[in-house]
């Protein structure tokens, strides 16, 4: 191919390639009810329920770092963010793939390790292992996990259906992931400048714990359907709070006033946040990998939710064309972008 029709990768990004490779696919049969452009598929084979599939590929160097990621960790994470997608659908996962490419360097014993902790997530979420793939790599290791779900067709939420004056709503806490990430990166490089050094990582069990070992919000999906709450809207957070509220606002055809002094930051993630004099809401707009659950509800579902300790009210659905606006605590307006994780972007 000529270099004057070379396009890089990077100048798209990883959604704009998603875009680009998907704007023209044409769905042919009758049980496709949603194909590309949510956390997972739609299939529709009964009245009573709708099939949901994802899929998700972790690469060495490019998702995790083995020199301080356990590989039960990893094999528990992965399992996570694949059943995440799922509850993002407002849907119970029941059934995973598993797919290993695996360079010689990985003996059985450390393989056993990643399954443990695939085998620990499965049992957890009460879900399946049916089938995989195992082959070589020349590049360390590369995961990619399906997730199958199921959920009543009326429950359902996808990204398109936030309306005006709707409520957005949160799970959990955000930011606690990055911090996570940014401390473990720090004591790989004091491990570098000093092999026999010691970390003390007790005051940062939290944050680490967030990184290395998230939780799919299955109990959010329980719970709203507890409390009788259908989702407008939904996604997970794991490229960071802005990138998710503009694919939401993309969808939707809206925009979104989010409020700073409501965004749940849990207070061991500010204090080191301000250790690494990195700003606090930054870091839970843009740092990702959070897993929580965002979503918008209908008003008259506030009384339902209101003071639940698991989720938090951080603002409001607005016209189509006003944007997504932070609004300080000083009573600025400033316009979100996408700062959060793109595997494609260069560094």
């Amino acid at each position: 191919m000529s270099d004057e029709l070379r396009t890089e990768l990077s100048a798209l990004g990883e959604f704009g390639l998603i875009k680009h490779l998907t704007d023209h696919i044409l769905l042919r049969n009758k049980s496709t009810v949603k194909g590309v452009g949510d956390d997972a598929a739609i299939l529709g084979y009964t009245d009573q329920h709708q099939v949901l599939v994802s899929t998700d590929l972790l690469v060495e160097g490019v998702h995790f770092d083995l020199s301080y990621v356990p590989l039960k960790h990893l094999g528990y994470k992965s399992v996570c963010v694949n059943l995440s997608d799922i509850c993002a659908m407002n849907a119970r996962p029941e059934q995973i793939t598993v797919s290993l490419a695996l360079s010689n360097r990985f003996s059985l014993e450390a393989i056993d390790e990643l399954y443990a902790g695939m085998l620990l997530a499965c049992e957890t979420y009460g879900v399946d292992l049916i089938g995989g793939d195992t082959t070589s790599s020349r590049s360390g290791l590369i995961i990619s996990i399906t997730a199958i779900g199921k959920a009543e067709p009326e429950r359902i939420a996808t990204r398109s259906g936030a309306r005006e004056n709707d409520l957005v709503v949160v799970s959990g806490d955000l930011g606690g992931a990055f911090m996570g990430l940014q401390v473990l990166e720090r004591e790989k490089e004091v491990f570098k400048a000093a092999p026999t050094a010691q970390p003390d990582l007790q005051n940062y069990s939290y944050p680490l714990q967030r990184q290395l070992r998230p939780e799919a919000r299955l109990d959010v999906v329980d719970l709203l359907e507890k409390l009788e709450v259908v989702p407008t809207a939904m996604i997970d957070i794991s490229d960071g709070l802005a990138s998710e509220l503009l694919h939401l606002a993309d969808q939707s055809f809206v925009g979104f006033d989010i409020y700073e002094e409501k965004i749940p930051i849990d207070p061991q993630v500010a204090k080191i946040a301000a250790e690494f004099n990195l700003d606090h809401t930054t870091c839970a707009l843009n740092g990702g990998e959070d897993y929580e659950l965002l979503f918008t509800i209908k008003q008259k579902d506030y009384d339902k939710i209101k003071g639940n300790p698991n989720l938090s009210v951080i603002g409001h659905v607005t016209p189509d064309g006003s944007g997504v606006q932070l609004v300080t605590r000083a009573g600025d307006r400033i316009p979100l972008t996408a700062q959060g994780w793109d595997a494609l972007k260069e560094d």
